[in-house]
């Protein structure tokens, strides 16, 4: 028996898509203080107390529904290619309890990864599952997911993000400066623009 499985253009399974949707999304049913400060993680699999995050705990902890670690992956690449990841913190050598929580390190290795895709502003080049980064006022750099509803007048998909208020699902897509479209779905994920 041959088993056929559908894949759309980014090279994922609809299935895979929709359950890093339904994962964001069910991170809105958390009440999260927004604290990004350092703290000592497990590694791998480590998170910071189910009651804080930020916007990147939002990303990381979906991810890990969908059998995604992205703490692991994220500290594996900077240990061998470090020096290709911003130097913006002052760091000398890779740290498993804080890289993955920077929205320029999960960019640089989204990109690394084959998962970037041109930042447009036109919302039909976004499908639910992606991940878009944004530069806040005070040039504060932000990540979300694209989830599969819609804007009330149905012209964009909204998005998961934590912005200071605990993960909430918005019609953000176009709020902020957008710095980085993505599509991935795990190791070996690659993508190529519609």
């Amino acid at each position: 028996m041959i088993l056929a499985v559908a894949i759309n253009v980014a090279g994922q399974t609809p299935a895979e898509s929709e359950d890093l949707v339904r994962a964001a999304i069910e991170r809105t049913t958390h009440e999260v203080r927004y604290d990004g400060s350092y703290r000592r993680l497990d590694y791998p699999g480590g998170d910071v107390p189910d009651h804080l995050g930020v916007c990147t705990d939002v990303v990381i902890r979906a991810y890990r529904v969908i059998g995604v670690d992205l703490q692991r992956l994220v500290h594996e690449d900077m240990v061998a290619n470090f020096q290709s990841y911003p130097q913006l913190w002052g760091l000398q050598k890779p740290d498993s309890n804080i890289d993955h929580r920077r929205v320029p390190n999960l960019q640089r290795f989204l990109s690394r990864q084959g998962a970037e895709l041109p930042a447009s502003d036109l919302a039909i080049d976004y499908q639910e599952g992606d991940l878009v980064t944004w530069m806040l006022a005070g040039n504060l750099p932000h990540i979300g997911i694209v989830i599969d509803q819609r804007s009330s007048d149905g012209m964009r998909l909204l998005v998961v993000h934590n912005v200071g208020a605990g993960p909430k699902m918005e019609d953000a897509l176009f709020r902020y400066q957008v710095t980085g479209h993505y599509r991935y779905l795990g190791p070996g994920q690659s993508v190529e623009a519609d």
